[in-house]
């Protein structure tokens, strides 16, 4: 089989490549640049795909003897990832923008060339697994080190895709293991940190890079009665959740610490609570897609697990479909219907409608614009971009 290996510069996609060529594959390495200006060295472990990230990757495609590239996605990374990130942020929401590249670049770009150019798969160092049931089918399940896992990043990936993608580490119990294989195989990249926070903001200062992109304008701090208690520089950098950089000035009345509750873009107001204010009993979203093939959804909702965040763990919920996104109740997060709408339900690869998840526990601090990953098990039944939430606690 022709594998495209997708090779960062670290030790995950550096061993995955590694055990693609030992299971006989014709393996062809090449490295994303996702910058025009790329910088010449990583900050410690912020950030990825800068130049020297490409020397590593060259560096241990030579060594394990397979052709290697770079190729530039430079253009498609800005338009597809960073400029849907701004957009977001400008519109009160909270992306990921690994659930977007791996949705658009990874396993979109990169394998629509792959597919163009004769490769039969990709694979990347991503911990999942991909497995096929007894009709034959494709399916995405968590990787044997719960604690590495990564397939909440990889719920965004499509039946046709999960068909060509290949992830060599998913039954790997440690990452230790993985260095440790890396080591002996002499691969320079063996003990080089992993990367973390994103990619294209390497010095981690999210709310200046915003600043810069979005603009911030001095608007009102508001309780949840609607009081103006403070101001804040601008409510782009501000999401569901938060607690540092409020600089109130006051204490609350039972001297507890405040937490961002909702973001209005519209009107540059940030509305502040307590830690309870923050719970949600109900996420729905109508930008979906299913990991595989589609569960069967009847009148009986689908008892299943939702995970928000990648690291977080997931809850117990019940899974059924919407005509509309929800409405009514009380709402947290000002999306309106309408743009909602207009923006995620045409264009969504779940096509119209949408999802609706009713949590049996609640969730804190969960914003519009983060991703759903939906379980059943180990295995990914696909995910949402999550619109609105229904608060568990009445205002």
């Amino acid at each position: 089989m022709r594998v495209l290996a997708a090779m960062s510069g670290g030790v995950d996609s550096a061993v995955a490549a590694a055990r693609a060529v030992d299971a006989g594959h014709d393996v062809v390495g090449v490295h994303l640049a996702l910058s025009r200006n790329p910088g010449t060295l990583r900050t410690g472990s912020r950030g990825c795909c800068t130049i020297e990230d490409s020397m590593d990757a060259r560096r241990a495609a030579s060594l394990l003897g397979i052709p290697f590239y770079v190729w530039d996605f430079s253009e498609r990374f800005r338009s597809d990832v960073i400029d849907d990130f701004v957009a977001e942020y400008a519109a009160g929401r909270t992306p990921n923008p690994c659930m977007r590249c791996n949705e658009r670049i990874k396993f979109a770009a990169l394998l629509e060339k792959a597919l163009a150019l004769g490769f039969d798969a990709v694979a990347t160092g991503h911990y999942a697994q991909v497995r096929t049931d007894s009709a034959g089918n494709r399916e995405l399940h968590r990787a044997a080190a719960w604690a590495k896992d990564q397939s909440y990043v990889l719920g965004v990936l499509t039946a046709e895709q999960l068909a060509h993608a290949m992830f060599p580490l998913g039954e790997t119990p440690s990452k230790d293991e993985v260095r440790a294989e890396a080591a002996a195989r002499g691969l320079t990249v063996a003990h080089k940190p992993d990367s973390h926070d994103i990619c294209f903001i390497p010095d981690g200062d999210t709310r200046g890079w915003l600043a810069e992109r979005v603009g911030a304008t001095e608007g009102a701090i508001l309780d949840r009665e609607g009081t103006r208690i403070g101001t804040h520089p601008g409510a782009a950098a501000f999401t569901v959740g938060q607690r540092k950089g409020l600089n109130i000035g006051f204490p609350s009345d039972d001297g507890k610490p405040r937490f961002v509750l909702e973001v209005r873009p519209k009107t540059n107001e940030v509305v502040v609570g307590p830690r309870e204010a923050l719970a949600v009993s109900e996420l729905s979203g109508s930008r979906f897609s299913w990991a595989g093939m589609p569960p069967v959804l009847g009148d009986a909702p689908l008892v299943c697990e939702v995970q928000v965040r990648a690291h977080a763990d997931p809850v117990p919920a019940e899974l059924v479909l919407a005509g509309e996104v929800i409405a009514g109740a009380a709402i947290a997060g000002e999306v309106l219907a309408e743009e909602v709408r207009d923006t995620r339900s045409a264009g969504g690869p779940g096509g119209p409608g949408g999802l609706r998840v009713v949590l049996r526990d609640p969730l804190d601090g969960v914003a519009p614009g983060q991703t759903a990953v939906l379980y059943l098990g180990t295995r990914v039944l696909g995910q949402f971009t999550i619109d609105r939430t229904v608060s568990a606690v009445p205002a």
